[in-house]
Order: C-alpha cells, then structure tokens, then sequence
C-alpha cells in the first residue's frame, strides 16, 4: 500500500512537472499571431507531440489578414501616446490623419458634428475582446456614418492597458483607422475637445498562411471523441492560451491508453483572433458528423490563469489561485455531470448549459450542430493584454483541471 501510495505520488509529480515544462514551451514562443512565426513554431511543436502520443497528423492551411506595423501613436501636442491598431487594420501611411480630437462615451448622446473629426471613445469598464462585443459593435457603424475620419476606443479594464481587439476577417470594415488606447493615458485628452491630433498606423497589409493542426487516432469505432483548443492570439497569450494547450496536449497523451474504444480527433486551431475563422475551417474538413461524435470537450481562454490582488495606485500582487473569470458550458444533459467533474474549481464549478452565452470556438461548433459539448472560456485580467505573460501563470493550478476534464470526458462518453 506504501508502495502504491509513493508510485502515486511520484506520477503526480512527473505529470505536474510535464504542465510546467509544457507550459513553460508554450510562452516560449513569444507572440501568437495567426500565421506568424511564434504561431507557426507552435503548431509544428504540437505537431511533434501528437505524433509522439501516437496520432496521425495533418495540417489544414488557410490564409489570415496580416499588418506589419512600423508606427502606431497618437500625438496631441508634445504627448505621444502608443495605440493598438484594429483590424481589419486600415494604415494612415507615416503621415498618418490629423483632425480635431472628439472625446465622448459610449452610452451617451453622440456629439452633434463629428464630422472630420478623430474621435476618442470612452468604454464602459469590461474585459474588452473583439469588434463585435456591444458597445463598439453598436457605435463604430453610427461614428463612421457621422464622418469620423478616424475613432480610437478607450478600453477601460481591471489593468488601465489597452486591449487587443478581435475582428472579422470576412467582414469589408470600414476603411477608416480604428485603433484601441489606454485608459490610464487618456485623462488628460478628454478636456482636449477640438484640439489638433494626429494619428499614425503605418505598416503594410499582407496576407499570412496560417494552419490549423488534426491529429487522429481512427480505429473504425465510429464514436469520436474531440478536444480542440486555439493556439493564436495578439500577445504572448500566456494567461490566455498556455494552460489551455498544456491541458489538451495532458488529454492527448492519456486518451489513447484511457479510450480503447473510441476513435480520436484533437485539433488546435490558428486564425482565431480573427472571430474563430480557423474553428470555421477546421468544422468543414477535419471534423466527425455530429451523430458519429460521442463528445467534443473545447479548451478555450483562461483554462486557469492566476487572479491578482489589487494593491491600490494601480498596483498588483500575483496569487497562487485561479481567476474566477472563467466559464464552464455543457449540453443540458451534461449539466450535472460537468458540476460534478469540477467542484470545488473557482468560476468552472457552475456549469452552464450551452446556449446564447456561449462564446468564442464554443459557439461555433454548439451552431454547427454538435449535441454532446463542453468548453471553458473566459477572460483573465490580462486578456488581450499586452502584458500576458509568464506572471499570468502557475502551473499548479492546471492539474486540477486536466482532472476535472478526464472525470467529465469518462462520464460523457
């Protein structure tokens, strides 16, 4: 029994040590855009590992919008303030658009005459991710229709950082310069109303090859189960991504010993800052019938990223748990077992049953027609911010779900 009980024990501590180093690889990589090189040398990475668990791999490729940026500021008088351009990115050339500035916030009466104007919008406070989240969604179309030359959102979060925003790579946008801007360089600028701005985003447009990767393992059961992650994004995405790929490659290398009886799909998908466009590719040529698949489990943002304490003067102090801004949706019929798989996990312990709060990939494969579902999702503090990195992160809070997960898939298949 001692015997036994230390056998235990060390494999915990091997399969802990191999999130870390997973983990670890991940961040690595550096910067995950679509189609990049830190996204590229991550799926030829994970592409070496599912071969090594024994899968046969494949790549599907696809093309992504890509912007090479040489400059993106704001400059109003001697301040020069850094900008994140918004996609599908609109360049202004090293010239870049002057005009009077127009600060206003969202939710109130639009000003009168915009017209030729750059305007400078205050967000309500969120986790902002994408052009299509509510606010922007709404006004961009209404600020563009008044004649804004140009529109910089302010993106009041829980860091005062300017958030990367996901947009639609099948949408035409609007021609205009759209770019996001911190929150805790702007006070100053909203009592500048008609004063000179200039704004600068200057790059080239160009398209990337991105890919998406499948691995499989087909015994000719018929009953599929699927576990797919995206691994691109704005930033490093440490926070973001990295337990979610440490956690899938973990259920990659147990499934095949684990399910003697069931085929198995694991797919990581690129493209998906550009609204799930990889999800959306992948759901037309790698994926099962929905009545062949016996269960589709999707890792998404903020697996288990770590929480933080707020110091005061905008300080803040990593903790050793897990942000509770996380989000864990199942089909109805799984509700309760999903409850069970993650008691006592901040944030994934309420499961959901999956319906129109279900976001990002989730919501792709849930409208795709797929019954038997599960994913987590979420935002951390430091979502699409460009300080995801490796302080975002404990491996230790990656076991628990990787757990969490086996006992779900085992009970759903």
């Amino acid at each position: 029994m001692i015997a036994g009980a230390l056998r235990e024990k060390g494999g915990e501590a091997r399969a802990a040590e191999t999130l870390a180093a997973d983990l670890d690889r991940y961040i690595a990589f550096g910067v995950k855009l679509s189609g990049g090189p830190g996204d590229r040398d991550c799926g030829r990475w994970l592409e070496q590992e599912l071969r090594a668990a024994g899968f046969a791999t494949t790549r599907q490729d696809f093309p992504v919008p890509g912007f090479d940026l040489h400059d993106a500021r704001l400059a109003v008088g001697a301040d020069i303030i850094p900008v994140i351009p918004a996609g599908i990115v609109v360049s202004t050339g090293p010239a870049g658009v002057t005009a009077p500035l127009a600060p206003m916030s969202a939710g109130q009466e639009m000003p009168s005459d915009l017209a030729g104007t750059i305007a400078l919008v205050d967000l309500p406070h969120a986790r902002w991710s994408s052009m299509n989240d509510g606010a922007i969604r709404t006004l961009l179309p209404q600020l563009f229709a008044a004649d804004a030359r140009a529109v910089l959102f302010v993106t009041h979060g829980p860091t005062g950082k300017a958030a990367a925003l996901n947009c639609d790579a099948r949408a035409s946008g609007f021609g205009r310069p759209v770019a996001t801007i911190a929150p805790d360089r702007t006070a100053p600028l909203r009592a500048l109303t008609g004063a000179e701005a200039t704004l600068v985003i200057d790059g080239e447009a160009k398209t990337r090859a991105a890919f998406n990767l499948a691995g499989r393992i087909d015994r000719g059961k018929g009953r599929w189960l699927v576990v797919s992650t995206p691994r691109s994004g704005w930033t490093a995405c440490a926070g973001e991504r990295g337990p979610g790929i440490a956690s899938w490659l973990a259920l990659a290398r147990w499934a095949p010993t684990a399910l003697p009886d069931h085929d198995l799909l694991f797919l990581c998908n690129s493209g998906h800052e550009y609204e799930n466009l990889g999800a959306a590719h992948t759901l037309s040529a790698n994926a099962p019938a929905p009545d062949a698949t016996a269960f589709w489990l999707h890792l998404g943002a903020n697996v288990a990223a770590r929480e933080w304490h707020e110091l005061g003067g905008g300080r803040l102090s990593p903790l050793p748990s897990a942000d509770p801004q996380r989000f864990l949706l199942a089909s109805e019929a799984l509700v309760g077992e999903a409850r069970a798989a993650f008691a006592g996990l901040a944030g994934l312990e309420m499961a959901y049953p999956v319906g129109p709060g279900a976001a990002g990939e989730l919501a792709t494969i849930a409208a795709a027609g797929y019954l038997s579902i599960a994913g987590i999702f979420g935002a951390h503090r430091f979502h699409h911010i460009a300080e995801d990195d490796a302080r975002c992160v404990d491996a230790r809070l990656i076991g628990p779900v990787v757990q969490a997960c086996k006992r779900l898939i085992l009970s759903a298949m």
